[in-house]
């Protein structure tokens, strides 16, 4: 590739230089998240974001009837309190950056109207050799979660985001080779309607108790659909999470002003977000994406909302790890899967292990994932 066809920053070595010095230091004044208390209407709007219509987190009548009396934070909300666990990248200027996974601890749930604070530092760089990009480095940050008023700890995660030429990717890139040949796929109604049998089976537990000795290793969750994939499913998820760069009008100029590689001209010569990956194909195939496609944190999302379904309102989700295996692009359906694997005691605490896996229509692998569940005894 010569600097002709060139359109977008590459990796450097002294980028890589720069970028290790912030390893370990915590990161003063970051962006302001897009929700900084846990409200009604922020908790909700999250969840809805995902899909998830769970009465735990979206109906206060019904939440008065649990053991925590008003509605609580979904576990994945706390993407949308830190753009560091989302995805907000520092260092190598104009790099493509995909959110590629986390690894998430809960200590505690959290709580109606509960104030959040956070801090996060640069935690490692690792380089891979990938068949999206060639040259790819994972940039993986830590964040710690807090109760403001409290000082209490709620939560602590690892995210990684993997960070990649753009121009490599388009015109060398071999992991979409297949799939762009294949062209845009159009379902039928009746394919439509034998994906929607399980929305229609889709069932929360809610109170009705799972009893850590009646779970089985081998038992099975029930299966989960996400999709078909739009772009207004994808921008669904930015209403509730608030996305990385979205911003308007002067606001959005300001952005640009501060980090200039924030705006990349479109096709009218004006500077818009990266983000736009996710709504616009042009930009998206341009990176080397088969297509405008879902976010990461919303993966992730969704595998937590597959397993708090199964646990019911006196589960507690205690970890979680997803790790996204290639873009949703639109067109895609996914069914996400999983089992019981480990059941065992610690500290006084009844637990059980979940795998997870998520698959497209053409049985691609979109992403793996495990959880750790705290169930009640008998």
């Amino acid at each position: 590739m010569n600097d002709m066809t060139r359109k977008f920053p590459k990796i450097t070595p002294e980028g890589l230089d720069s970028l290790r010095e912030r390893i370990g230091v915590k990161i003063e004044n970051t962006v302001e998240p897009w929700c900084y208390e846990a409200t009604r209407d922020n908790i909700r709007h999250y969840a809805h974001g995902i899909g998830d219509d769970n009465p735990l987190w979206c109906d206060p009548e019904y939440a008065k009837t649990t053991k925590y009396g008003d509605v609580i934070a979904l576990p994945s909300f706390l993407f949308s309190t830190s753009r560091i666990i989302s995805g907000y990248v520092g260092g190598l200027p104009g790099v493509h950056a995909m959110w590629s996974g986390s690894d998430w601890h809960w200590m505690k749930p959290v709580t109606r109207n509960t104030e959040l604070r956070t801090v996060a530092y640069l935690k490692d760089l690792v380089e891979h050799d990938t068949r999206f990009a060639g040259r790819a480095v994972q940039q993986i940050y830590h964040v710690d979660f807090y109760d403001a008023k409290t000082g209490d700890q709620l939560a602590e995660a690892d995210s990684w985001c993997f960070r990649t030429d753009r121009d490599e990717a388009r015109e060398k890139g071999t992991k979409y080779t297949e799939a762009k040949a294949k062209g845009v796929r159009k379902y039928s109604q009746e394919e439509l309607d034998e994906y929607y049998k399980l929305y229609e089976a889709e069932t929360v537990r809610g109170a009705e108790k799972r009893y850590w000795d009646d779970v089985q290793v081998g038992d099975a969750l029930p299966d989960m659909l996400k999709g078909p994939m739009t772009v207004t499913g994808f921008i669904a998820y930015a209403q509730g999470w608030g996305g990385l760069y979205i911003r308007a009008n002067k606001i959005a100029w300001q952005l640009q002003q501060k980090h200039p590689s924030a705006g990349i001209k479109n096709r009218f010569g004006i500077p818009d977000c990266p983000e736009r990956v996710h709504w616009e194909e042009e930009f998206a195939l341009e990176v080397g994406a088969p297509g405008a496609y879902d976010y990461g944190p919303e993966r992730a999302s969704w595998l937590t909302h597959h397993v708090t379904n199964w646990m019911g309102d006196d589960g507690f989700l205690q970890k979680a790890k997803c790790q996204v295996r290639r873009h949703n692009p639109e067109g895609d359906i996914i069914v996400i899967k999983g089992e019981v694997v480990r059941k065992f005691e610690e500290g006084g605490k009844y637990l059980v292990e979940i795998a997870q896996q998520a698959h497209q229509q053409d049985d691609e692998l979109s992403a793996m994932g495990s959880c750790i569940v705290e169930l009640p005894k008998r």
